[in-house]
Order: structure tokens, then sequence, then C-alpha cells
């Protein structure tokens, strides 16, 4: 072959490699360019005066705020009333406690008794986490009438009112499995039974909180026992 023949033929596969590659590259590209159409553009810049003017947003924020002011409302007229914390009461206020709410816990209690003390820190640690009932504690000693009045026999005695009558009670531990180390989340799990707390959102916590509390509650009556 001729030296002349030869460069034309090399001359030829070059340029044709040259527009293959070129093709392949267009390809690609074209290729590229109908994925990234396709995609939806997740870096496109938000309005955020639409968002602002947007109807829809604006009544969703507005009911939430009314729903937060009405909530916080109910809240410190329940504050107003006693609830949200354990109180000691007298026989002379216990009618107007006990008809003042629509959902009321009050435990009989002695103040020599180690069963009464263990109750008496279960129900000190639920009532801020129930506002929605009042938790109230009456001595029985101080109280012979409603003592008499409500047959309370045994103590500790928890007496469970909705509007103002008693429906239901706790007698000693008898529903807790007579014994002295149950636990503060099945004191609250035994009233939400009975219905006279609600449902309130769990902490992934509470297990060991309870037991923190239990350990607290033990070691706090043992030493009030001895102390007395």
């Amino acid at each position: 072959m001729e030296p002349d023949s030869v460069r034309s033929t090399l001359s030829g596969l070059a340029l044709g490699n040259v527009m293959a590659a070129a093709a392949r590259d267009y390809q690609k590209e074209l290729l590229a360019k109908e994925k990234t159409q396709a995609k939806p553009a997740t870096n496109d810049v938000v309005d955020l005066d639409e968002l602002i003017d947007d109807p829809e947003l604006e009544k969703l924020h507005t009911e939430r705020i009314a729903a937060l002011k009405k909530e916080f409302e109910k809240r410190e007229v329940l504050k107003r009333q006693g609830h949200g914390e354990y109180r000691e009461i007298t026989e002379g206020d216990f009618l107007g406690e006990v008809t003042g709410s629509e959902k009321v816990i009050c435990h009989f209690y002695h103040h020599e008794f180690y069963r009464c003390k263990i109750m008496d820190k279960h129900l000190k640690a639920l009532a801020p986490l129930h506002i929605d009932t009042k938790f109230i504690k009456l001595d029985a000693e101080n109280a012979p009438f409603f003592v008499t009045k409500l047959a309370v026999k045994t103590l500790p005695c928890v007496m469970l009112f909705k509007n103002g009558i008693a429906f239901d009670r706790l007698i000693g531990f008898q529903d807790l499995g007579s014994k002295d180390d149950f636990t503060m989340r099945a004191l609250e799990n035994l009233l939400k039974r009975k219905g006279i707390i609600d449902e309130r959102k769990a902490d992934d916590n509470d297990e060991d909180a309870d037991n923190y509390r239990h350990r607290s509650i033990r070691a706090s009556a043992v030493q009030e026992s001895d102390s007395d």
C-alpha cells in the first residue's frame, strides 16, 4: 500500500473515532437533560410572601392559636379551683371542694399510718400530671362526720367523685396487688380504668421515673416512720 494511501486511511479512521465519540457525548448530554427535567426542582427558592398570604395556612395558624389560648384559659380556671397540686383540706372545706369540680380524688388518711404515707407520695406525684382532676386529702381523725357518712372503715381510703357524687373508692391496696411496692404507674392506670383521670402523653423515661419515685417514696416513708 502506498504511504499516501495509508495516511489517508488512518486519517479517515481517526475522524470516524472522533465523530463516534462526539455522538456518544451528545447522546449522554441529551439523557442528562431529560433526567434533570424529569426531576422536581429541589433547590427552588420558596417565596415566603406567598406562604404568608396563603389563606389555608393563615386559617390553620389562627385555629392553632385559638386552641392554645382556650387550653391555657381552661388550665388557669382549674388552677384557681385548686387543681394541679395535692392539697390538704379540712372537714369544713370538704363539700365545697368535691362539688366545685367535675372530677375529684380525695384521700382519707391517718398521719401515722405507713400505707397512707405511700399513697400520699403517689397522689402528690400524679396531681400536676392530671390537672383536669382535683387531688385532695382529708385527715380521717378530724373528719368524723364524713368518715361516718361515707362509711370509711379502712385506711388509706381514696374516694372518687364525679359532679359531687362518690361513685367508687380504693380501699387500702386491695386493687394494687395488696403490696406496698406498687408503682405510681400502676396507681395511675387503675385511676384511668375507673374513669377519674384521663390518658396523658407517655414519656419514654416514665418507667425509669416511676422506679426512681418509688425508691424515693419508700425511703421517705421509712424516714418519716422512724422519726414519728
